[in-house]
């Protein structure tokens, strides 16, 4: 059943509370946006503290970013939700945010690893590092647009992270996630490093995927065909495909 604006709008304002309450954004950073019925998108406005934003705050705009809301500024980053939008027709929302751990792997441009955590591999894929852009300007357009097909959340170097999905609630939590994610990674290397799924732990991993988590994959084989012998561990690029394809059944049926 499709949302009314009332109900995105409030699905907006707690998201925003969210991210304040979890320390993901501090001062008046980080953005929010979802797509409402008309067409048009809902985005938090400039310079006001995600902790504070209520619903009539929310800036509403065309999908061409013009402005029907005209009492506020719009988030200097509408740029950057306009093209998730328009390169993503699927995506219902866009949740932006500085998450410590997150941002200080982009900030170190350390990429997060692919073939650690069995829930983030088969929930959430690949999380790319994307170059370095200046901030509201068309380059973060430009930085993301080589991983925004294949992923659903990047790594934004200097800078923190963009999420998105199929509500406003499903991109907060990838990027919350995404976090998580950071701080395991960054404890787990604190004690030594660590330890990426072997090839046959992918196999058997995708092997459950359909019947325990609903999420049909192709094997880790059929990604880099040619190889009938006992396969060792996968490397990166071997790891990132197999992910991109998790990630394209699962958009299929979102569950």
């Amino acid at each position: 059943m499709e949302r009314s604006r009332s109900d995105i709008a409030a699905g907006i304002v707690l998201v925003c509370h969210r991210l304040a309450t979890k320390g993901f954004v501090t001062a008046q950073d980080g953005n929010v946006s979802a797509k409402i019925p008309n067409g048009n998108i809902l985005i938090t406005p400039s310079s006001v503290n995600k902790g504070n934003v209520t619903e009539g705050m929310l800036v509403e705009v065309t999908p061409d970013g013009s402005p029907v809301t005209l009492s506020r500024k719009v988030s200097t980053e509408l740029g950057m939700h306009l093209f998730i939008y328009r390169e993503r027709p699927e995506v219902q929302a866009v949740v932006h945010g500085h998450p410590t751990y997150a941002t200080g792997f982009a900030a170190a441009r350390v990429p997060i690893p692919s073939a650690v955590f069995p829930e983030v591999i088969i929930g959430l894929g690949t999380i790319p590092l994307a170059n370095y852009a200046t901030p509201s300007t068309r380059e973060v357009a430009d930085s993301l647009a080589p991983f925004v097909h294949t992923s659903d959340a990047i790594l934004m170097s200097n800078h923190g992270v963009v999420a998105y999905g199929f509500s406003v609630d499903d991109a907060y939590y990838k990027l919350e996630k995404v976090e998580h994610v950071a701080h395991m990674t960054f404890v787990a290397r604190m004690l030594g490093g660590e330890h990426h799924l072997s090839g046959q732990e992918l196999e058997k991993l995708l092997a459950l995927s359909e019947p325990v988590y609903g999420k049909a994959v192709r094997s880790l084989a059929s990604v880099a065909p040619g190889t009938n012998e006992e396969r060792s561990d996968p490397s990166e690029e071997e790891i990132k495909q197999l992910i991109r394809a998790v990630l394209a059944e699962t958009r299929k049926t979102p569950s």
